[in-house]
């Protein structure tokens, strides 16, 4: 299976007249693609605070785990596979790698009989299913998600499956929060 087109990135800025401008467009600076997968994590911004300074310096590619800074923001892209015909213990191999390679700051609960990617952050988050459909999987119940659908996450346990036989697209902005 191929990986999707990288997802594009327009960053705008203002320069010493005061005119606005597009500085940069392409891919994320910030892109990990797990290896042997085609499971793609592109951090795109993020914000150290509420209010934010419009001049903050490009600091994406600093960026490590899947928590925002604290009181702030990270808007990212993830491109995920389709789990096939994986066994669950293959599914918690492939999970386990993603955890340890991307997310070692998610409170990752190994060995969940409900889903093996279940985890918790002290975030709020928007997932926004821009290209194909996932399943949100909640310790009671779940729901699939198709594009054009927007979960918000306040610090559930969580897990995302992708059941179907396409990979799929979903941005997240996750948000610095408190219990």
């Amino acid at each position: 299976m191929d990986l999707l087109p990288p997802p594009r990135r327009v960053l705008t800025a203002i320069d010493t007249e005061g005119q606005s401008y597009i500085a940069e467009d392409g891919p994320s600076p910030a892109e990990f693609v797990l290896p042997g997968s085609v499971y793609r994590s592109s951090n795109i911004w993020r914000t150290h605070a509420a209010p934010s300074d419009i001049a903050a310096p490009d600091d994406i590619f600093e960026h490590r785990g899947v928590l925002p800074p604290e009181h702030g923001t990270v808007i990212r892209v993830i491109d995920m596979p389709p789990i096939g015909d994986a066994t669950p213990e293959q599914r918690a191999a492939m999970v386990k790698a993603v955890f340890d390679a991307l997310y070692p700051d998610a409170r990752h609960q190994e060995g969940n009989d409900r889903s093996a990617g279940m985890h918790t952050t002290d975030t709020i988050d928007y997932a926004i299913v821009l290209q194909g459909e996932v399943v949100a999987v909640m310790d009671r119940d779940e729901t699939t998600l198709r594009a054009g659908d927007i979960l918000i996450q306040r610090g559930t346990a969580h897990s995302w499956e992708n059941r179907s036989a396409t990979p799929c697209r979903i941005v997240f902005v996750l948000i610095a929060a408190k219990r």
